[in-house]
């Protein structure tokens, strides 16, 4: 007949959860109003630049570009793995559906990559850096961040980084 030991229980007192008390509101954060654009609203030159309007204005645009992006991806994604099942004995007809997905998945990747530059914006803006050359601290400009809302540098920054990597590359 098998031995029973007895196993003796430790109580172990539960430790009360400390409830951090809400953070303060900075100062700032109060003085800064809740600004609303209409959805025609487009930044005028007029204005100051990166204004409270300016930067709700890119970041609504930005983030609509992302829900697009987002969305295009997943559709993608669902249609391509729907076309697995279409197996097909001719060779040429599966090398030909290999170079296809090939490009929709090159496609999906600059997307993706695209939706991580989008987030960089979108955290410039937080930061109040958003429309100015993270080299030279100089105005992006309105006309460039309305063609492309995640440019970082202002025309001549750019090419001179375009520059750089196409001497880099060569070597």
């Amino acid at each position: 007949m098998p031995k029973t030991t007895k196993v003796k229980k430790k109580v172990v007192k539960s430790k009360k959860k400390i409830v951090s008390k809400p953070k303060k509101i900075a100062a700032k954060d109060i003085s800064k109003p809740l600004v609303k654009i209409s959805k025609n609203y487009m930044p005028k030159e007029t204005e100051k630049y990166m204004c409270e309007k300016h930067k709700v204005f890119f970041r609504i645009k930005l983030t609509e570009w992302k829900k697009e992006l987002i969305k295009a991806n997943n559709e993608a994604l669902y249609n391509g793995s729907m076309d697995d099942n279409n197996i097909s004995a001719d060779i040429v007809d599966q090398a030909s559906s290999y170079i296809d997905k090939n490009v929709e998945m090159k496609a999906i990747n600059r997307q993706i990559k695209l939706i991580s530059e989008i987030d960089k914006a979108l955290m410039r803006i937080r930061e109040d850096t958003y429309g100015y050359c993270l080299d030279t601290a100089e105005p992006i400009g309105l006309k460039r961040l309305m063609a492309r809302p995640v440019a970082k540098y202002t025309i001549a920054a750019q090419e001179k980084h375009e520059k750089d990597e196409k001497v880099h590359a060569d070597d």
